[in-house]
């Protein structure tokens, strides 16, 4: 199990800290939220959850296929729903590998993309897209 801390700093800032590792994540909120928008916001940290997680589960699945995902990189675009309440709407993920495998490597690749425990944790209305890119 994980212990994370979190201490309000005041003015919509707060430390996050890992208990294990001692690593610490400042948060802020957004500028258009009344933050001052210095550091990731909470939903910004969901958003790059999202994506080390399904590069980690495509890492996972690579070692084990034997095949070298060096350089793979993955942009996240997070939109915002306002109504009802304000929240995150949608989650579209671009997956960029410099190299490219043969269609049975890249299935499996992508299907551990896609079995990340972030992305089935969060709830079905939050819609997630993943694009990949091969080579």
């Amino acid at each position: 199990m994980t212990t994370i801390d979190i201490l309000y700093e005041g003015e919509l800032r707060t430390r996050c800290t890992r208990r294990q590792g001692a690593d610490v994540i400042l948060t802020d909120a957004p500028v258009d939220n009344q933050g001052k928008g210095e550091h990731f916001s909470p939903t910004d940290l969901l958003a790059a959850s999202l994506g080390s997680c399904v590069l980690t589960l495509m890492g996972i699945a690579a070692k084990r296929l034997k095949v070298d995902l060096s350089g793979m990189c993955l942009s996240v675009e997070k939109e915002m729903k306002l109504a009802p309440s304000r929240r995150i709407g949608k989650l579209i993920l671009h997956v960029v590998c410099p190299r490219s495998f043969d269609r049975e490597i890249i299935e499996q690749l992508e299907k551990a993309g896609h079995g990340c425990p972030v992305h089935h944790s969060l709830h079905p209305d939050i819609v997630q897209e993943m694009h990949f890119q091969w080579g």
